[in-house]
Formats: C-alpha cells, sequence, structure tokens
C-alpha cells in the first residue's frame, strides 16, 4: 500500500495521477484501464480541490492498495464537508446536453469505470474508496 497526502489544489493534479499511474504501471495495467482510472482520480480529485473545503485549503489523502488477487483500492480520504457523492442520482444521458441538469456527469462515469465505489464518514472524514481489477 502507497499513499500521498497532498494539498487538495487543482495544481496538484498531476502530481496525484503521477503518483496513481506509477503504481499501476508496476503492475502492467492495460493503456486502456489505466486511462480509465486516471479520468476517475482526476474527477474525485478536482471534486475534492473544489467543493471539499469551503474557507481554508484542505489536505487530500490517496492510498492505492493492489491485493494478491490484482483488485486495486483506490482511496480518497479528506477532511472537509460531508459529502456522498453516491446519493446524486445518474444524469438522464438519454437527453441533450442542453436538456440535462448541470453536474453529476462526473461521478457517473466514475461509477461506470470502476468495479465498485463506496463512500463512508468516519471519524470525522469523507472516505472514497474506488475498486477495480487491473490484470
Amino acid at each position: 500500500m502507497k499513499e500521498i497526502t497532498i494539498e487538495a489544489i487543482t495544481d496538484n493534479l498531476d502530481d496525484v495521477i503521477a503518483f496513481v499511474s506509477g503504481e499501476l504501471e508496476n503492475f502492467g495495467c492495460s493503456v486502456k484501464l489505466q486511462m480509465q482510472i486516471e479520468l476517475s482520480v482526476e474527477e474525485i480529485f478536482v471534486n475534492i480541490a473544489h467543493y471539499a473545503y469551503t474557507q481554508e485549503v484542505g489536505m487530500a489523502t490517496i492510498c492505492v492498495d493492489i491485493d494478491s488477487e490484482n483488485m486495486m483500492s483506490l482511496t480518497f480520504t479528506d477532511r472537509g464537508v460531508p459529502y456522498d457523492p453516491l446519493k446524486k442520482p445518474d444524469p438522464d444521458i438519454t437527453l441533450s446536453a442542453e436538456d440535462r441538469q448541470i453536474g453529476g456527469l462526473g461521478i457517473f462515469m466514475v461509477k461506470k469505470y470502476m468495479d465498485d465505489v463506496i463512500y463512508e464518514y468516519k471519524d470525522g472524514q469523507n472516505v472514497l474508496t474506488l475498486k477495480k481489477k487491473i490484470v
């Protein structure tokens, strides 16, 4: 298990993606799968950077764990405002972009790319875990 704790600001997105990508490359993850995971990482980290902390800049911890059966767990933890992104209804993608409500498409994408997405609020922290079989 590897982790990084970093200021939750969009300027740090490249560092977060490089951290996760480095771990995935160690396990021979396919390019397609790596792109899906990187897009998911971008969506979650940018949401934390934009919405978790109201006044001050806070920290986010990203943990990558890959078990013996090649199941990746990617956990994002922050001490920001409690928010469960899984409670937001999925957007109606059958509607045109003009007719859809704004927001929700990113987490919808994450749920489609990942095998499982789990949220909990624990010990004053938002904990969002993405799971994906990588081989």
